[in-house]
């Protein structure tokens, strides 16, 4: 009976170390740029990045300047390799004046069938407000869900100047951080969600599987402006 026991503790104490470890493991943060290269990320539809996006200072910069007949040598939204589901994705950006830029998430890497990365991932959207025509549309202004959720107001700082964006998922929630303020709270897939879809403009033919997919990719997206992003990382959750 003794041995019995002790088989029964031993294999209690085993379980919960595992426990542990797997919660640990999960919860670990993963550093998606290492501030020299740009490996893990690729151009979307390509199988590197683009040499327009440069790891300049620590930061992983888009520069729109080496044009050929108008066309950026080099541009297009990069993803990560790697697909995520339920995650918090931290990271800082600054734009340069007048300029836009996002980040996407949920993407599916898949550039046959979507021809674009928003096409299936929604948005985070980085913008100088001051500066760029859109953020006369509400729903398109810095920190907001792009063209779906308003959000709250008064969070983002200056153009060229750095912004920190927390961006949560679990379990069908979905949170936006923009300097530490909680600029967008929703659920993902219930009906509040699809009438968010039906009312914007991704209710058109061409993104018909547009925020219908929880798992995917990572994306930062080249709007033709000069971005920088840096301190990039991201939780398993």
């Amino acid at each position: 009976m003794k041995k019995q026991l002790l088989a029964l503790t031993l294999l209690t104490i085993a379980i919960l170390g595992f426990n542990q470890a797997q919660s640990q493991t999960q919860n670990k943060w993963i550093s998606l740029f290492d501030g020299k290269t740009t490996n893990g990320w690729h151009t979307y539809g390509k199988t590197t990045a683009g040499e327009a996006w440069k790891a300049v200072d620590g930061t992983l910069m888009f520069d729109p300047t080496n044009r050929v007949d108008g066309r950026i040598v080099g541009g297009g939204d990069i993803v990560t390799n790697e697909s995520f589901t339920n995650f918090h994705l931290q990271l800082e950006w600054k734009i340069s004046k007048n300029g836009n830029s996002g980040i996407i998430f949920f993407v599916q890497d898949d550039p046959e069938k979507y021809k674009n990365t928003w096409h299936t991932g929604p948005e985070m959207q980085v913008l100088d407000n001051e500066g760029h025509p859109d953020s006369k549309i509400i729903s398109h202004r810095a920190g907001n869900l792009y063209d779906l959720i308003v959000g709250r107001e008064g969070a983002v700082n200056a153009a060229e100047e750095w912004n920190k964006v927390d961006i949560i998922v679990n379990k069908g929630n979905l949170e936006l951080k923009l300097n530490g303020v909680t600029t967008v709270n929703t659920h993902l897939g219930d009906d509040g969600w699809k009438e968010l879809i039906r009312r914007s403009k991704f209710a058109k033919g061409e993104s018909p599987d547009f925020g219908k997919i929880f798992s995917g990719h990572i994306s930062l997206q080249d709007h033709g402006d000069k971005v920088w992003y840096r301190n990039i990382r991201i939780q398993k959750l």
